[in-house]
């Protein structure tokens, strides 16, 4: 069984101040890199064969931090790279909903082609590390696109905000990739112990 944990990015100040990033790329801010380190710190006590990394700055700064805990080889993988919003990449919330209050932006790249591409890298994830366990650093519309094709009907991710250095997992079991949680933050707040026992059986 390939079981996988798609890890947020943390906070950037585009982030903080809701400006829309998309491939634009931009770094952490300090609550970002501070976000990294306790995920770091929360994975370390848990087996984990490789890492991958969007190739945002953004990303693989966080991956670059949980590898400070982590001991595993990092690998970059252009699948997991963040929507392209076009014309609407560095607009304010405001800006956004008064020139495109559809969120129809231009020259922005379609749900299904990010929910296609988002497919064919765990697929490809699969293929490459069987039976492993993967952590994948990416985005939050691309991980909410990914979930939102694997969940069923029992989540409803519609309305479901991923906050920045949540951890998300996924599962290939029975010819089926599952979502067993999503938006986890506990590591950012205080331990938990349910979970704790979770991934005591990756």
């Amino acid at each position: 069984m390939t079981r996988i944990c798609l890890v947020r990015h943390g906070e950037t100040d585009w982030n903080a101040a809701k400006r829309i990033q998309g491939r634009t790329d931009i770094p952490l801010n300090k609550i970002g890199k501070w976000q990294a380190e306790q995920t770091g710190l929360y994975l370390k006590d848990f087996h984990w064969d490789v890492v991958i990394s969007s190739p945002l700055s953004r990303a693989k700064e966080t991956a670059n931090l949980i590898l400070k805990y982590v001991h595993a080889p990092l690998v970059i993988m252009d699948d997991f790279i963040e929507r392209d919003y076009g014309d609407a990449e560095g607009m304010s919330l405001e800006e956004r909903q008064e020139l495109f209050p559809d969120k129809q932006y231009p020259n922005m790249e379609s749900l299904k082609s990010l929910q296609d591409r988002m497919l064919k890298g765990i697929h490809k994830v699969r293929a490459a590390y069987p039976d492993q366990n993967v952590l994948i650093i990416a985005h939050g519309a691309a991980i909410h696109a990914l979930l939102s094709v694997l969940a069923d009907e029992h989540i409803d991710l519609h309305h479901a905000r991923l906050v920045n250095a949540c951890l998300n997992y996924v599962e290939w079991k029975d010819g089926e990739w599952k979502v067993r949680d999503y938006n986890v933050v506990s590591h950012l707040t205080q331990s938990s112990p349910s979970l704790h026992r979770d991934l005591k059986s990756l």
